[in-house]
């Protein structure tokens, strides 16, 4: 199917129109259509390039009662992703070949977006010995970013180890930055409504010390670090210092990281339960500018789906982490571009461009414009919708904006060239071999 985009604000510039042949973009500005076009009105919509997700946990294979690949991409293109990075904490972990290669070929199989896997780091995320990660990168899924995510890589040598081996094929290492020992037990943000509540306290340095370790090792190493779901203050400081001195590193900031706070934990709702968790509202103020300066580079949306009952239950017993997939762009929009903080230029290349760069995703996170694959967004930046968890496309339930009023509204996904959402709802999945 050839389409015929009309007057889409192209990252929010002037209305014009774009024409979508074989996969590609064929042409761009004031173009007739024709009985071989199917024609979109875009007016009044802003036109990006798809997004790419450095942070998704689709569960499968192993937990497929959480999530599965399918249910995850489809989501993921409901929200406006052409291209997802799947967290290797599966059942089994993804730290060989075998496993990396079975949900790439699933991700195929389902055709609702890109599906890169994300290799671990060590051995069942254990911490003990590096994983295949030679042989991950071989492979036919190509793995360029690997994590133990859920797990921190505590050991010092065995992350310098890590960071050597990825240099050699241009990979990333994307740290959780957890201190094991600073953590133990720990249920939320540790400060004064950790204190009024009587929950164990999860410090800020726990976070801090592990970046600050990790882009040192990184700059004697020479390589490539990614930083997962910063979440403090001190975490950004510590990331404008390491890019100020030339070291390579970038960072990701979730969306219920730049809105929520540790004052939902009151609640005692465990949809409120997340790793890292919710932070103080100077923290969240602070990572909001670190985006809009360009210290935090990404918005990876940690897109956690849970069983009910992991959720369903009390505090100290659930299940940390949260759905976010089909939301993102709206909290970006409300956080970031309803603020004055970035302008959808800039959204682009936080949601989109530097995303697929991080993760070496070649043909996504490309410009718009003509000869470039033709993975595209359309959003309507004034819609306003309520955030319904009982009408996703996840399999999980756990929204923490479950009730809110959102802006901002994914009209239409193209996913090279294929349409797998049009007029906000799901169209049909690209064939594995288009």
């Amino acid at each position: 199917m050839n389409y015929l985009i009309q007057q889409a604000s192209i990252l929010g510039g002037e209305p014009t129109d774009v024409l979508i042949v074989d996969g590609k973009i064929a042409q761009i500005g004031s173009i007739e259509a024709t009985d071989q076009h199917q024609v979109i009105d875009a007016k009044n919509l802003v036109l990006l390039p798809g997004l790419v997700d450095t942070h998704t946990h689709l569960r499968e294979p192993g937990r497929e009662d959480a999530e599965t690949v399918e249910t995850g991409s489809q989501a993921a293109a409901l929200g406006g992703y052409t291209a997802v990075h799947a967290m290797a904490n599966s059942t089994p972990v993804a730290d060989t070949a075998g496993v990396v290669e079975q949900v790439y070929e699933l991700g195929r199989a389902a055709g609702w977006v890109d599906v890169r896997p994300v290799g671990a780091v060590t051995v069942g995320l254990a911490g003990k010995q590096l994983s295949e990660i030679g042989a991950m990168a071989d492979s036919r899924a190509q793995v360029k970013m690997f994590s133990d995510d859920g797990i921190c890589v505590w050991d010092p040598l065995l992350m310098r180890r890590a960071l050597e081996y990825v240099k050699a094929f241009d990979g990333v290492i994307a740290q959780h930055a957890q201190e094991p020992r600073l953590t133990e037990g720990a249920q939320m943000n540790e400060g004064e409504v950790s204190s009024i509540l009587g929950m164990p306290g999860w410090p800020a340095v726990a976070e801090e010390s592990i970046i600050a370790r990790d882009v040192l090792l990184a700059e004697h190493v020479g390589a490539r670090l990614h930083v997962c779901h910063v979440s403090t203050a001190g975490s950004v400081e510590i990331i404008r210092w390491a890019k100020a001195r030339g070291i390579q590193v970038t960072a990701e900031v979730t969306p219920h990281h730049l809105l929520l706070t540790d004052e939902k934990v009151r609640t005692y709702d465990p949809v409120f339960k997340v790793n890292p968790p919710l932070r103080r509202e100077e923290d969240v103020m602070a990572l909001r500018d670190g985006v809009a300066d360009g210290t935090i580079d990404v918005i990876g949306t940690d897109h956690a789906p849970h069983p009910s009952e992991a959720k369903d239950c009390e505090w100290g017993a659930a299940a940390m982490g949260m759905t976010g997939l089909e939301t993102a762009l709206s909290i970006v929009q409300h956080t970031l571009v309803e603020t004055g903080l970035l302008g959808w230029d800039a959204v682009a290349r936080i949601t989109s461009e530097v995303p697929a760069q991080i993760g070496r995703v070649a043909d996504q996170g490309r410009p718009i414009a003509v000869g470039e694959p033709a993975n595209l967004t359309l959003v309507d930046p004034a819609a306003r919708w309520i955030v319904d968890p009982s009408a996703m496309a996840t399999k999980g339930r756990n929204s923490p904006f479950a009730g809110m009023e959102l802006p901002g509204s994914v009209r239409a996904t193209f996913f090279h060239g294929h349409a797998t959402v049009l007029d906000g709802k799901l169209g049909t999945p690209r064939a594995a071999n288009a």
